[in-house]
């Protein structure tokens, strides 16, 4: 994949592109220290994920947006320090696709960018913690769930979590979906897991706070 390194300080961006570069299927084709560094990137090169620090000196939450409707194939995984939860959620309304923070371990910020090509949404665990514990009822909340392992979130389990907050029952989603019973509710399991909540109303709760559906869509289906 072609990546583009987007970061003011030139530390950061050394070490990244130190570590992604030594990955054989990961090219790092530009590096942009502003906003407009990083436009003029995308428009002379073909770039699959920008790897970015909105939150730095040259750069703003506006870029993200702004990238989302310019450049719509180009996915956004954005990399900083510890961030408030609407702070997150603002990001994943712009248009991030993953996120993960500055202090993650090298491997899951190299399986950040992989699967950030691939269009899966990737969160590290504590940013999935950060965004729940502010925006999702105390007893929605499994505690027990959260670490700092990675999640991913891929692109058919995000098509159930929006059929489910759109109100589908189980045999519904599989029928849209051309899948069995048995299949769209083990992806209902996972899920649940993977977003560490207990029932329907959690999952719904994760649809509206990342952007995937319409807050009036606020279906809650009667089958958990």
């Amino acid at each position: 994949m072609n990546l583009v390194l987007a970061d003011s300080n030139d530390l950061v961006r050394a070490g990244l592109r130190s570590i992604l570069s030594k990955q054989k299927d990961i090219f790092v084709v530009g590096e942009a220290r502003t906003s407009q560094d990083l436009l003029d990137l995308l428009k002379s090169f073909e770039v699959d994920v920008v790897m970015i620090d909105y939150t730095v000196d040259g750069f703003n939450i506006d870029v993200l947006a702004n990238m989302k409707s310019k450049h719509k194939s180009v996915y956004q995984l954005a990399i900083t320090p510890e961030q408030s939860a609407q702070v997150l959620v603002d990001a994943l309304k712009s248009g991030v696709t993953s996120y993960v923070k500055k202090n993650c371990s090298i491997p899951e910020i190299i399986d950040a960018v992989r699967e950030t090509s691939k269009g899966n949404a990737f969160f590290c665990g504590q940013i999935v913690k950060t965004i729940q514990e502010a925006n999702l009822n105390v007893d929605e909340l499994d505690y027990d769930a959260f670490s700092c392992d990675a999640v991913t979130i891929s692109k058919r389990e995000q098509e159930i979590i929006v059929l489910i907050a759109e109100g589908l029952t189980n045999a519904q989603i599989a029928e849209k979906l051309f899948l069995s019973n048995h299949t769209v509710n083990t992806h209902r399991k996972n899920i649940l897991g993977k977003l560490g909540v207990k029932n329907t109303a959690g999952i719904v709760m994760y649809a509206v706070k990342a952007n995937l559906i319409s807050p009036n869509k606020f279906l809650f289906s009667a089958s958990n």
